[in-house]
């Protein structure tokens, strides 16, 4: 079947069962029983209750419950309490993110005007938007929002601005013709689509679509289909959670067996049991990844990157491929005059020069046949007619002044089938009409050319020479205007019939040029090991043009246009994703198309838009990056990230960002696992020895919530290092318990553990309870002091002491809370401390920072072998 656009009226009229007159008020309201209302349907969501229950769906969660309801059994109810606390602190986190969430289908329900115009039984008349139907005949005017898709059938000079569609800001001229062959959304120029405003004219359109058959619906059902993609740090950490659950387990278990076999009470053996688990379990690890999160998101806000989803911030540490929109993005979303053709020579514009006389009729032709204006720095009215009044103000021209010395006597406005505007006033005291097009269509009306001060017939050499001119432009991308002139008779009135025998003046070649930064910001993603691909609604030539020159498109790369994707198979673009640097009139299925493409590569995508047509493809993106200039608010609740200031460049300094967050979340994941490494190690061999308890459930969530807390979110806040962007971006597949790090977790626990048990003999010596009150205080300093180790991979002579503040003032705090608890009587009593003597903590002191000592020799050792 052809598509509507591919129809003749008749046809279209005839398929849709009605006619001239609208429908009947009768049938309409069979066709709204039966089709339903014009309205976008949105998908039932998860209630705030079943998403706050499922944030305890988790293996580590239910072990720390178990553990809580044992220790409440046993009498322990301050660990009871605090266990509790902690994991209600953390669903709740969960809950708010997650409502946060999705606001997409609100935001497009929007862009829906609430009433329409409409012809019915030849009466018209006004209803709501929503009881809208297939074929229905609307009527719109300038000012009007689209309320559903539809076939023109009479144009009256209709523009329309489908920019939240097709992602280019500049209005389209609609016209009732018949199309052939198949047309990218943005080239359907006999039809309009919801959500689009009417910025010109009047048109009587016949409604094909509604509700969500329309594009907009489709982009909505789009929404609805696309899940969200967890983040490589949630699969990573969710992979590690359960592991470490099932070894917790099993460990747990054996220790239980072992205390039972050892004739120790089945409460005593649950609790030390219970002991263990708790060390294992990093309770403040989600807490403290969500804080160094908000802590990056703070800082890209400050460099023009708002981050909704506080995941997306890691995501960014390791996106493979930025997928960016050009308009706005990559360019300046400004029309500008490029070179000037005139006297066969090509020049820059602002070499014009009034004093010569064929440059001042170029400047008057191109500021006088012009109706955009610029006031008080603002623009108003057409780009490119803009671009060349501020080609007239470099030649020192203003045009308001200009236009009151020559008053226009009479105009022929622009006409899409002309391609021609033409103007008259009087030059020099000569009436004079000045005219402005296509080439094309130009120079068939021209039979004279001006050279300098002279004006002579045209030969067929200068008409190849403008030609090739104009070729050399297009290749560029550049679009191209054509100037001519002729003067006429006082009396003589300006018609089509005058738009001829003209006197060629030159071209002037325009462009929405590249932002200053984005060169820079395209070569500094490609050190980072990160390929941008630039993806618009433009047409071919031009993007390629653009991305050549900032260096996104380059020898052997590919530019494809949407119907040419379409007719590629996944196994062919499979074969060219990693060629194509250019896609050109894309739809939004093309856009959703060419990420599923990279993700099936392994890629970490990024894709930026402003859109309603964007939306899909932000949501299925590993990161979606919204334009908060000129972007959509579909758009922007779609999208994870959303540009301040619309640049390119912004993105590279955010993946910078992320990937200083993921590498300081690391670190902090490194400084808990040490520390907890150390811990199990401890429980394990008074385990295996028959020794008593070295902690007691309540020490272990004192270390873990409360002195680590603080030293891994200063981890968290460590400045990035200069070296960052020179790195391949990380392995999405890699977990992060990498070998490196699991070797490094082992030998620092092991170091902590070691000095710990020392501190646990040197009390035992007197009893158990002293014993393990210096074990509990020797691992918590130790950890304290091993905050220090955490924070670079470099020694901490290289990177300073003092180079991260927080971090010494959470030291220090962390150990003012352990002074709290061994000399304040009440906090002993309340942690299960013994009173300590001076011997006992100068030992204390001593062993703790002993494994710091070890590791930061270690550092300074290999920094000196590598130097």
């Amino acid at each position: 079947m052809k598509e509507w656009y591919q129809m003749r009226e008749d046809e279209v009229l005839e398929a849709l069962g009605s006619d001239a007159n609208g429908l009947s008020s009768e049938k309409a309201e069979a066709l709204l029983k039966t089709h339903g209302e014009n309205v976008l349907r949105e998908t039932k969501k998860k209630s705030v209750w079943r998403v706050f229950a499922e944030q305890f769906a988790d293996l580590l969660v239910i072990i720390l419950i178990i553990a809580a309801i044992i220790s409440m059994i046993s009498g322990n109810v301050e660990s009871t309490i605090v266990i509790f606390a902690v994991i209600t602190m953390n669903a709740i986190l969960g809950t708010v993110q997650h409502e946060k969430a999705e606001k997409s289908l609100a935001s497009l329900k929007t862009l829906s005007a609430p009433t329409a115009k409409v012809l019915r039984g030849g009466v018209k008349g006004e209803i709501p938007s929503a009881q809208v139907v297939k074929g229905d005949i609307l009527l719109f005017e300038a000012g009007d929002m689209v309320t559903a898709d539809g076939r023109i059938l009479e144009s009256y000079s209709l523009q329309v601005n489908e920019s939240s569609l097709t992602g280019e800001s500049t209005n389209v001229e609609k016209k009732a013709v018949v199309l052939e062959g198949e047309k990218a959304l943005g080239d359907r120029i006999n039809m309009v689509y919801s959500g689009s405003l009417v910025t010109g004219g009047r048109a009587v359109v016949l409604v094909t679509a509604t509700g969500m058959e329309t594009e907009i619906g489709k982009i909505a059902a789009l929404m609805n289909a696309t899940k969200e993609k967890r983040t490589p740090l949630q699969v990573s950490l969710d992979k590690f959670g359960s592991q470490l659950a099932i070894v917790i387990m099993i460990i747990s278990a054996v220790v239980f067996v072992l205390s039972l076999y050892r004739k120790m009470p089945v409460l005593d053996s649950l609790m030390f049991a219970v002991a263990l688990a708790v060390a294992a379990i990093p309770e403040a690890l989600s807490s403290i990844v969500t804080i160094v999160q908000a802590m990056g998101t703070q800082k890209m806000a400050k460099e023009h990157a708002i981050i909704k989803d506080l995941k997306a911030v890691e995501s960014l540490g390791c996106v493979s491929v930025i997928c960016s929109d050009k308009t706005g993005t990559l360019t300046q979303n400004k029309m500008t005059v490029q070179q000037v053709y005139i006297n066969h020579q090509t020049m820059e514009a602002d070499a014009l020069d009034l004093k010569q006389q064929s440059h001042r009729y170029l400047l008057y032709d191109a500021i006088l046949t012009n109706d955009s204006a610029i006031v008080e720095g603002q623009s108003i009215g057409d780009p490119t007619e803009v671009a060349l009044l501020e080609m007239g103000r470099k030649a020192d021209i203003k045009e308001d002044t200009l236009k009151e010395m020559m008053p226009r006597m009479e105009e022929i406005p622009f006409d899409s089938d002309r391609k021609l505007m033409s103007t008259k006033y009087r030059l020099h005291g000569v009436p004079t009409i000045l005219v402005k097009g296509a080439l094309d269509i130009l120079l068939k009306r021209t039979d004279r050319i001006r050279i300098g001060d002279e004006v002579r017939p045209i030969t067929e050499q200068d008409v190849k020479e403008i030609l090739d001119k104009n070729q050399a432009f297009s290749e560029q991308g550049l679009r191209v205007l054509a100037f001519a002139y002729k003067e006429a008779q006082a009396n003589q009135q300006l018609t089509l019939d005058e738009e001829d025998h003209l006197i060629f003046i030159g071209l002037v070649s325009m462009i929405d040029p590249p932002r200053e930064e984005s060169r820079e910001a395209v070569s500094e993603a490609k050190r980072a090991g990160i390929r941008p691909v630039m993806i618009t609604g433009d047409h071919k030539i031009t993007a390629t043009a653009i991305a050549e020159q900032i260096g996104i498109f380059g020898e052997g790369d590919m530019a494809v246009t949407g119907p040419e994707l379409d007719e590629m198979s996944d196994a062919e673009l499979d074969e060219n994703i990693e060629k194509i640097s250019v896609y050109a009139r894309v739809s939004p299925e093309n856009k959703i198309r060419i990420v599923d493409a990279w993700q099936r590569k392994g890629a970490v995508t990024a894709m930026t838009g402003d859109g309603v047509n964007d939306a899909p493809a932000l949501k299925k993106a590993d990161i979606g990056v919204a334009m908060g200039i000129t972007g959509t608010e579909v758009s922007k609740d779609a999208a994870s990230m959303i540009l301040t200031d619309d640049n390119f460049a912004t993105i590279i300094k955010a993946v910078a960002n992320g990937r200083n967050v993921y590498r300081n979340i690391k670190n902090a994941v490194n400084f808990l696992l040490s520390g907890n490494m150390a811990g199990i190690m401890a429980v394990l061999y008074t385990s295996l020895a028959a020794l008593p308890v070295p902690f007691q459930p309540v020490h272990l969530l004192f270390i873990n919530l409360l002195t680590d807390s603080l030293p891994a979110i200063a981890i968290g806040m460590e400045k990035s290092e200069k070296d960052l962007l020179s790195e391949q971006p990380r392995d999405p597949k890699q977990g992060i318990l990498t070998k490196d790090l699991m070797t490094a977790l082992f030998v620092q626990g092991g170091l902590i553990a070691v000095c710990t048990m020392i501190a646990f003999y040197i009390g035992l010596s007197m009893d158990s309870a002293t014993a393990s009150s210096m074990a509990f205080a020797t691992l918590t300093l130790a950890r304290l002091f091993h905050g220090f180790n955490c924070r670079s991979r470099h020694s901490i002579f290289k990177i300073g002491l003092a180079s991260n503040i927080y971090s010494v003032g959470a030291f220090f705090g962390g150990v003012l809370l352990l002074a709290l608890v061994i000399f304040v009587p009440v906090m002993r009593t309340l942690f299960t401390v013994s009173p300590l003597s001076g011997y006992q903590i100068g030992m204390i002191a001593l062993l703790a920072f002993i494994p710091t000592v070890i590791i930061q020799l270690y550092k300074v050792m290999k920094e000196h072998v590598h130097a």
